[in-house]
């Protein structure tokens, strides 16, 4: 069993002491999707929405996410992100009768003694709320759903992949 790391020996919550840990590259994705309804994907992949670009806003938001997580997560240490953060869509268009989604994949990098996963799942959360943000005001029934880590490499824990396939 993994010891709880954000917790001392008295039991009394702490920053990780990540002095000591090997500089290496690390790697994260993550996922996460937002279900709606046809017409508000169809106003979305039009891109000339009140709001302009809603992909393009949202790709920003999402890299801006990933930047601000130790801002945001308070035993999260801050970290270069370099080479970067990608942040990807994917359109499942259904019939007029069910939802459709957007599903938003993050990969975020650094090199450095602490990983990116917490970075890629902040980054995730903040883009699909972005497109909520965005199309509120035509569909307040949104659904964000489906956020997860779906892989993670190097350090000290090894690298780990999600064994149960993706939406």
């Amino acid at each position: 069993m993994s010891t709880l790391t954000h917790f001392d020996t008295h039991g009394q919550v702490h920053m990780v002491d990540v002095a000591a840990k090997a500089i290496t590259h690390r790697t994260a994705v993550a996922t996460g999707r937002i279900e709606m309804r046809p017409e508000t994907l169809a106003l979305i992949e039009t891109g000339n929405a009140k709001k302009g670009d809603v992909l393009g806003i949202v790709r920003i938001a999402g890299i801006q996410g990933a930047k601000k997580t130790s801002d945001l997560i308070p035993l999260c240490h801050p970290i270069a992100l370099a080479p970067g953060v990608a942040v990807d869509f994917s359109v499942n268009r259904t019939n007029s009768l069910q939802a459709s989604c957007i599903e938003c994949t993050v990969t975020s990098e650094t090199v450095g003694p602490t990983g990116v996963e917490m970075e890629a799942l902040t980054a995730v959360q903040t883009a699909l709320l972005t497109i909520y943000d965005a199309r509120k005001a035509v569909d307040r029934s949104m659904t964000i759903t489906d956020v997860r880590l779906l892989e993670k490499h190097g350090g000290q824990s090894g690298s780990f992949t999600r064994e149960i396939p993706r939406c």
